[in-house]
């Protein structure tokens, strides 16, 4: 036995023939593969949109000033809204009883009897009239100072609170006063209870409108920032498209950018408005010393908002993220069907 044939069933293998190159012991090792998504799809490296583009921080602007515009004015709705409801309460809860005067009558006597009358009826709170002082004060602004009401025909007030709506009968105290005063009549301020609902309708329709041009402005910038950001990554776009990408996977890349950018610039509109509304609540108080904007404040009970007017910020912070990216996914899948 030769000792080729002792190498060979030692299990060294047979020497290869002359001429015939080597077979090499091992294969180098296959490239990975790239990752691939939940439903197949090639993952790429980079993003297709860039995160930090020019154009992606002039839409954050845009954003945000559009969030600030909505905060504010939804603030300004419930601000004026709330303002309505108390002065419409206010006068739901008070009626007036008006005695005008007339030759042969004693004032004063028609003023007991109707303040008796006032308080026998169900429901009623306090009843007061109106003094001399408090009468005068009233016609300052109109007829002057130093008025004289035993020589002018001014008519005598008295107010009638209501502490219980519910038992309180309007009609059943007309009836009495009308039949025991002579000359009186009862206001139950209805008409400017009609006119602030009217005018509290107004302004909320108004911020509505307000509200949706805003926020239709918002999302033509969007649709713009988005056909740009393609343009911009055409090629990527339209090689994903072509070797077999799905359409959900492209607009899903866009509708994440945006996304995040919808939230950037709602959270920082939302945080403005706030701020404005605390600095405006700060500086209509008393207690800051400008008395001018603090008087001009008094008819809508301050500038405070409430806390419906800060969950309708965190509404519109959560309506901005959304639309910013719903519409930006919209736009991708509509171009991608016009390239098919």
């Amino acid at each position: 036995m030769t000792d080729d044939d002792r190498t060979q069933r030692a299990g060294r293998g047979p020497r290869p023939a002359a001429g015939r190159p080597a077979a090499p012991r091992r294969a180098k090792a296959a490239p990975k593969a790239r990752k691939r998504g939940a439903a197949g799809e090639l993952r790429p490296s980079a993003p297709i949109v860039p995160p930090q583009a020019v154009a992606g921080r002039a839409l954050t602007l845009v954003v945000a000033i559009m969030s600030f515009l909505a905060c504010l004015t939804i603030g300004a709705v419930t601000v004026i809204h709330e303002a309505a409801s108390a002065w419409s309460n206010d006068l739901l809860r008070e009626v007036t009883i008006q005695i005008r005067p007339a030759e042969g009558v004693d004032m004063l006597r028609e003023i007991e009897k109707a303040t008796a009358a006032a308080r026998a009826q169900a429901g009623v709170g306090t009843v007061r009239a109106l003094s001399d002082q408090e009468t005068r004060n009233l016609l300052q602004p109109w007829l002057g100072a130093g008025l004289d009401l035993e020589s002018l025909p001014v008519p005598r007030l008295i107010q009638v609170q209501v502490a219980a709506p519910a038992a309180f009968d309007l009609g059943a105290l007309r009836l009495a006063v009308s039949a025991e005063v002579r000359g009186a009549s009862v206001d139950d301020h209805s008409l400017w209870t009609s006119r602030l609902a009217a005018m509290a309708n107004a302004v909320v329709l108004g911020g509505i409108a307000v509200l949706l041009l805003v926020l239709g402005s918002m999302v033509l910038s969007v649709v713009f920032a988005t056909r740009a950001a393609m343009a911009g990554n055409r090629d990527v776009v339209e090689v994903l498209h072509f070797v077999g990408a799905e359409d959900s996977f492209v607009a899903r890349e866009f509708q994440r950018h945006f996304l995040l950018l919808g939230l950037q610039g709602g959270l920082a509109g939302g945080v403005a408005a706030c701020l404005v509304f605390l600095v405006l609540g700060f500086l209509a108080d008393e207690r800051s010393g400008l008395q001018g904007l603090a008087r001009s404040m008094d008819m809508f009970g301050g500038v405070s908002v409430g806390v419906g007017g800060y969950l309708g910020v965190l509404a519109i912070i959560f309506l901005v993220t959304v639309l910013t990216a719903a519409t930006s996914r919209l736009a991708v899948r509509a171009h991608l069907r016009r390239i098919e």
